[in-house]
């Protein structure tokens, strides 16, 4: 589809894939792999993501949200899909349907999906999910054993999966190698009282890199995948997935003491020439990146003049000759120079996850 205004996002479908295979190389042969998908492939499209991904021959997907994964399935993604996200008693028919795996965390769901399934006379698959420390959905890990037995003795009910979220596997070794040891023990004491459950995961894409203990037989990845690190100085050659770009539209020479922007928070200090660039906050560039961001112009770094506009921003270049029509780059490399979604949320103050997960679906994703 064209596109006319200039501002889009490059999607290596290539890197996704060797990113992929650099995870899978970390793990024993028999370890599956689940990527998470969800928020449309952080931001980077859902179905093309996935597609790629199946070339691949992942093992799982991992969504937020019954929707992502009807989407799924109506582009005839076959392999088995988890629903990460909780869902309402009443939101429970298209599980079946389209033959999704929910997460459970109590046994009134668990009840409504037995009574569902013995109606259908169909079986359905879940996945356990067990607090061992995150605080957010599972099932307090004090009080898990019973109620996993509980919801395995319903008849129609295939506990497929167990699983835990590791709260801090970046910057809190001992809570992890904590979180790790209560989540083992679960599974050891429900294998000793003949609950044997198919996949065991727990690792994160932190996990996956820095802690072996957590693989089990299944891992879950997500932003590792798309070539974005979770932390410094990991042993692991990850390329970036996606570049964001856009394209000069308007340049003029302004003297010395001109304000810039909303509330004049720039002022130029000589005489200079100013471009402006149609990308914003409206876009989901973070506003808080205003006079600091980098941007790439002919391979130069050059920085955002002024507070970000809802769908412009603009960027004090001093003489440099340029063009309207000219490419500039806000992640992603050119002649040399490199920008990363790492280095924005370093001075957003955020994690690479909300810078990748927040572009705007008014940014054409290309896919290469």
């Amino acid at each position: 589809m064209r596109f006319y205004r200039p501002t889009w996002a490059e999607i290596d479908l290539e890197s996704l894939a060797h990113n992929y295979k650099q995870i899978k190389k970390l793990l024993k042969p028999k370890t599956k792999v689940m990527v998470t998908i969800k928020a449309d492939a952080y931001g980077h499209g859902l179905i093309p993501v996935a597609k790629k991904l199946l070339r691949c021959k992942v093992d799982y997907f991992g969504v937020a949200s019954i929707d992502e994964g009807i989407r799924l399935r109506k582009e005839n993604i076959k392999v088995p899909i988890l629903i990460l996200g909780l869902i309402l008693k009443k939101d429970i028919g298209p599980l079946f349907r389209y033959n999704l795996t929910p997460t459970v965390c109590d046994q009134d769901l668990a009840l409504c999906l037995n009574r569902k399934a013995a109606r259908l006379r169909k079986p359905i698959k879940v996945h356990i999910k067990i607090d061992t420390g995150m605080g957010r959905i599972g099932i307090l890990s004090t009080n898990s054993e019973n109620i996993v037995k509980k919801i395995n003795s319903l008849e129609f009910i295939r506990i497929e999966g167990i699983f835990t979220h590791l709260a801090a596997a970046d910057v809190n070794r001992k809570l992890t190698l904590q979180q790790l040891g209560v989540f083992n023990n679960l599974v050891l004491q429900l294998n000793k009282s003949g609950i044997e459950i198919t996949l065991i995961h727990a690792a994160n894409s932190i996990a996956v890199l820095n802690f072996k203990k957590s693989h089990f037989n299944l891992v879950r990845p997500g932003l590792v995948i798309y070539g974005l690190y979770p932390k410094k100085n990991l042993k692991i050659k990850l390329k970036s997935v996606l570049n964001l770009k856009t394209r000069i539209i308007y340049v003029k020479r302004v003297p010395a003491g001109y304000g810039i922007s909303y509330g004049h928070d720039y002022v130029t200090r000589r005489g200079t020439n100013i471009v402006t660039l149609p990308i914003g906050y409206g876009d989901g560039y973070p506003r808080n990146l205003s006079n600091c961001a980098p941007i790439l112009i002919r391979g130069k770094r050059f920085k955002i003049s002024g507070r970000i506009c809802m769908d412009q921003l603009m960027v004090d270049v001093g003489n440099t000759p340029v063009k309207i029509g000219e490419e500039a780059v806000l992640i992603g490399v050119q002649r040399g120079n490199k920008i990363s979604a790492e280095e924005l949320a370093e001075l957003a103050k955020t994690i690479p996850y909300e810078i990748v997960c927040g572009l705007g679906g008014r940014i054409p994703r290309v896919y290469l």
